[in-house]
């Protein structure tokens, strides 16, 4: 097994890796062959929203649909999509189910969504937290509503709001890192916000809310919405790219955002904890922990899932402290 790994070194192990690591779950996705049950590696420590148990670390979709958020390095979004073939994808699955991941988090994409089921068919168990792809922000609710019913319909065990439409729904550009991030652009369209969670809760499955700015929280506080779940960026600001801004700082007030959470009695999924690569595994986990998150979605190569649960093994065994209680 190899040593800790990150997108930053992935270029070093790549062929190692697709070549020789966990080839027992490798051999598992070949062919039509069922998937074997979980090995005594899932340890993972579980929490629930509403009736829905969900590892505490979860799989990231991004890189299963080849999108990396690699800053100005235009080639490895064409090296991802290169190396996470539908064959990889397949392979990547059962590995995290092998270590305890039972939840993946991705949006809205039909060629991705038809591997997944593939997996199911094979066996899988990997459940799916999914949002739409930004169908609010450029179609409007009916676009909204059309991705929601093809998510429910392919097999979601949960859904949510995207980031993108939950800052758009509140005023806040899109896709903007760095210090201007949390300025609002427009009024808050709560109306909007109100109709396609309904609509999305008509279907009888836990509904979230995501978010890249803290507003977006306090918004959806403010007015009670009935969602089930948050899932918000939250990272620290320590690293070396940070005052770079362009495609690494998602949380550009996290010491504000955690005490905001601190008084939000619903579940937190906390996502882009290592600033999309630029922050350990080590660190981003204990943070995100640390400061509230009750649950950490990574996206992670099939090579970095079994690094990835031993280190979040390790965080959530020696964490003695904690600002927020667990709320799921």
């Amino acid at each position: 097994m190899f040593g800790p790994m990150s997108r930053r070194n992935f270029m070093s192990h790549t062929v190692l890796g697709a070549a020789g690591l966990s080839l027992g779950a490798a051999t598992a996705v070949r062919g039509d062959e069922s998937l074997p049950p979980p090995s005594s590696r899932a340890t993972l420590p579980r929490g629930k929203i509403k009736d829905l148990e969900i590892s505490r670390l979860l799989l990231g979709g991004n890189l299963l649909t080849h999108f990396t958020h690699s800053r100005d390095l235009r080639y490895v979004y064409n090296l991802a999509r290169h190396y996470n073939t539908d064959a990889k994808i397949l392979e990547t699955l059962a590995i995290a189910e092998a270590h305890g991941i039972n939840t993946l988090v991705i949006h809205y994409a039909p060629a991705a969504i038809a591997v997944l089921q593939e997996h199911r068919k094979r066996g899988g168990k990997m459940q799916w937290i999914m949002c739409t792809a930004h169908a609010l922000v450029s179609g409007g609710i009916d676009a909204f509503k059309q991705q929601i019913d093809a998510l429910v319909e392919a097999g979601a065990n949960a859904l949510y709001i995207s980031g993108l439409e939950g800052d758009f729904a509140c005023g806040f550009l899109n896709d903007v890192c760095g210090p201007d991030a949390d300025e609002r652009v427009g009024a808050p369209r709560m109306e909007l916000l109100t109709q396609a969670l309904e609509y999305a809760k008509s279907h009888k499955l836990p509904v979230g809310i995501g978010a890249h700015r803290m507003g977006v929280i306090a918004d959806c506080e403010k007015a009670g919405l009935p969602n089930d779940f948050y899932v918000v960026t939250f990272h620290r600001q320590n690293y070396p790219s940070v005052k770079l801004y362009y495609d690494s700082r998602w949380c550009s007030k996290p010491e504000e955002l955690a005490a905001l959470m601190q008084s939000v009695e619903k579940p937190w999924i906390a996502f882009k904890v290592m600033a999309a690569g630029a922050i350990p595994p080590e660190v981003a986990f204990r943070y995100a922990f640390e400061n509230g998150a009750d649950f950490v979605l990574a996206g992670m190569f099939d090579f970095e899932i079994p690094t990835d649960v031993e280190i979040a093994n390790k965080v959530l065994a020696e964490l003695k402290t904690r600002s927020r209680p667990w709320r799921a």
